[in-house]
């Protein structure tokens, strides 16, 4: 069971402090088990007691069943047994297997705002506006599980005879001292109402939010808290207080977020100190969907490398089957389970092929899907890899039998399953069958590609201007430098043909606000010394919008900047904007293109120390609309020199984005070029377009800043676009406080 609530950022990560943990957990055992009397049976002497626990574990998670099995040996209840003996595993809702868009009900409302969690934990720095702090923000499907997984214990509480009871998520240890200070806090509860110990909830496992709980000592072990306490992970509950908080659902938020709501209404207690603690050694498998809001308010002002380390074991995969079976959905699954997956192609760029028939280690792929020229390879890839996985994909109304006839021999032996397209449960199907876990969202639902065909002749080199790599992100969707590789150059489409959405065309000089189509940004994000402000964007005829970067104190940062983003989101398209760059030290002009969840990005940036060259870069992570994968920070950066000055003059800087390729073009002249896994596979989701002005705390990226050459000015003279509006499920104003997460893209490159 992942834990409940918001995220501590300062928790250390489990790779540094596992193996330390893990050692102490071993050298515990040679102390002796201790006698809890507040467990077990109690009579009209001793009082109420806790009669029953209850753990919170996934089925798919037998492992942590297993580890709580073991500590709750280690505890003793008054008569003598093992803590076990009273214990029920509480099987917990699966976030995979929740529908793709969360839904409201009786137990669940699935929007908070940035209001509710700054009740909880407020940020004295910060300066939220009106507008960000009812700003609807939509539950990720871990946490509407780990809501439902509670309310679903309290429920059984309710119904229960037991006058209390401890509810633990399963990824928790206690503490030595566990017994001891339990019984003193014990006591003294009991003892404040006569021995008969009526309160509601009592926290013996949580975090203080940064700057303290406020509360009042009701004795030397025991506090009320008026809010400020996180993390559900193990608290007594009684049944009166089961019943109250059935009775004040729906939850609305996280589940800890929500309840510290309720502690006006609910008599709430916790011991002097945590006694229960979440393990060091696991990872959460929660998503949480407040840190896109904290970030652009400033509130996380610091960012580690995110990368996706888990790469699977089990390769390589080769899918095969009819047209129209899914083969794009189980591509994009795939490489949402690690691998890096080549789909939908009549065949492979030569040198690919030939490493793959030659059966050798430095090929770029280890998924291949619906890859056409290999249906008549199937006996050689067989020999050549006897430890392969083949999925066969079925369509409706054509059994698997039927389907592949022609190559049954092929594939008699082989360690193969077949993915039937009205199948039910997909990530079951494919994660059995390849031993790996599922993510925590839906199985994608995309419109199949076909085999596409691939081109020999691309782009000659005289055609783009030269430029010059940096570091990249580690992760399955992007590739390494090879010299042998250059991507994979695909048939163009005719792009308002792949969208779902209007093809428009906007043209617009900036001379005012044209609030159809463009908001002002009130945020900032990680890497930006500066917090934007609409204030900072002035208009004006014959000039445009005049983006400025000013030394101004607000709190969480010493800096204002300047930021405009489009309401609506596009898919595939042109986009142009006529820009004179900043060219003071620190400072970045910025035109690209952004999503979050999953995270996409296609950038245009300019650095105030270099304004001679451009930086261009890809961030591409896997999934549909709503996939929570947002890994890494430094993307596919790559410098071109510009020949020109990019601060003395306006030039027209633009992006060209379609399925198959993106290019970057500067005055009409193509300038750079990426097409498929060259080294990204190309963004395929909605994204809006953005311009900005802003301070980098990067020095290697843009210098040292120079402040004595504040405000420093960016002009934006127009902006252009002829692509497909898509209007997103939750609404362009629903989205505004989500945007700011993503944008790190080489702002990190000193690290």
């Amino acid at each position: 069971m992942a834990r409940g609530g918001v995220m501590n950022l300062a928790r250390p990560t489990p790779s540094v402090v596992g193996h330390v943990f893990r050692l102490w957990l071993t050298l515990r055992r040679l102390l002796p088990r201790r006698k809890c009397q507040t467990f077990g049976a109690q009579d009209a002497e001793k009082g109420p007691g806790i009669e029953r626990v209850y753990v919170i574990n996934l089925d798919r998670e037998p492992g942590r069943w297993s580890k709580m099995e073991k500590e709750l040996r280690r505890i003793l209840d008054s008569s003598g047994d093992e803590l076990l003996s009273l214990t029920e595993r509480h099987v917990a809702v699966d976030a995979n297997e929740l529908s793709q868009e969360p839904y409201k009900d009786a137990d669940i409302e699935p929007f908070y705002t940035l209001g509710d969690q700054l009740f909880v934990e407020p940020q004295p720095l910060v300066l939220p506006t009106r507008l960000e702090l009812n700003t609807p923000i939509r539950m990720s499907r871990p946490e509407i599980a780990i809501a439902r997984s509670h309310i679903n214990v309290w429920k059984q509480v309710a119904a229960s005879n037991h006058e209390y009871v401890l509810i633990l998520e399963d990824d928790v240890w206690f503490h030595c001292g566990f017994a001891r200070y339990l019984d003193q806090a014990w006591d003294e509860v009991v003892t404040e109402h006569d021995k008969k110990g009526r309160f509601d909830v009592l926290y013996v496992s949580y975090a203080e939010v940064k700057h303290g709980a406020p509360k009042t000592f009701l004795s030397s072990n025991v506090f009320r808290p008026v809010r400020g306490l996180w993390h559900l992970s193990g608290y007594v509950l009684s049944r009166e207080g089961a019943e109250k908080l059935l009775r004040l659902l729906p939850c609305r938020g996280p589940i800890d977020l929500w309840i510290n709501h309720q502690f006006k209404v609910l008599d709430v207690r916790a011991t002097k100190r945590p006694l229960i603690s979440q393990r060091r050694d696991a990872i959460s498998t929660n998503s949480y969907s407040i840190l896109p809001t904290l970030t652009t308010i400033g509130a996380i002002n610091s960012e580690r490398a995110s990368l996706f380390n888990i790469r699977p074991a089990e390769q390589p995969v080769f899918a095969f089957g009819p047209e129209g079976s899914g083969h794009s959905s189980l591509a994009m699954a795939l490489s949402m389970l690690g691998y890096r997956c080549c789909s939908d192609l009549r065949a492979l760029p030569a040198p690919e092929l030939e490493r793959l028939l030659e059966g050798r280690g430095d090929r770029v792929f280890d998924a291949y899907v619906n890859i056409g020229s290999l249906d008549a390879s199937v006996r050689e890839l067989r020999s050549r890899y006897p430890k392969a996985k083949y999925i066969l994909t079925a369509a409706k109304g054509i059994t698997a039998e039927g389907t592949f006839l022609t190559v049954e021999d092929d594939f008699n032996g082989a360690d193969i399953t077949v993915l039937h397209s009205e199948e039910p449960n997909r990530w079951q199907v494919v994660c059995e069958h390849l031993r790996c876990a599922p993510p925590t969202c839906t199985y994608p639902a995309l419109k199949d590609l076909g085999q596409r065909p691939i081109l020999d002749r691309i782009t000659k080199a005289d055609q783009v201007l030269k430029c010059k790599s940096h570091r990249r992100d580690k992760s399955p969707w992007v590739v390494e430098p090879r010299k042998w590789w250059q991507g994979i150059n695909s048939v163009p489409t005719e792009d308002r043909q792949t969208g779902t959405g209007t093809f428009v065309r906007i043209t617009d000089c900036l001379e005012c606000l044209d609030k159809r189509h463009w908001l002002l940004k009130s945020d900032t994000f990680t890497d930006n010394l500066a917090l934007f402000r609409p204030s900072n964007v002035e208009f004006s005829s014959g000039t445009g919008a005049v983006l400025s970067v000013k030394r101004e104190p607000l709190g969480v940062r010493d800096y204002t900047a300047a930021s405009l983003c489009s309401r609506e989101q596009y898919l595939f398209g042109k986009f142009e904007a006529t820009i004179e760059a900043s060219n003071v030290p620190g400072v970045v002009t910025g035109f690209f293109l952004h999503r979050n969840s999953p995270r996409q990005e296609i950038d245009i940036e300019i650095a105030g120390n270099r304004p001679d060259r451009l930086l261009v870069n890809v961030f591409y992570n896997p999934g549909d609309e709503g996939a929570n994968f947002d890994y890494g920070y430094r993307g596919a950066p790559s410098y071109i020199e510009l020949g020109f000055d990019a601060s003395k003059a306006s030039h027209r800087f633009a992006i060209e984005w379609s399925p198959c390729e993106i290019r970057w073009l500067v005055d009409e002249n193509l300038v750079h070029r990426r097409a498929i896994w060259d080294p990204t596979p190309i963004p395929h989701l909605p994204m809006k377009p953005h311009v900005n002005s802003w301070l980098s705390r990067s020095t290697r990226l843009a210098g040292r800043i120079n402040n004595r050459r504040l405000p420093a000015t960016t002009i934006v003279g127009s902006i252009a676009i002829e692509a497909n509006s898509v209007i997103s499920s939750l609404g362009s104003d629903d989205l505004r406080g989500q945007v700011g997460l993503g944008i790190y893209n080489t702002r990190q490159l000193s690290q």
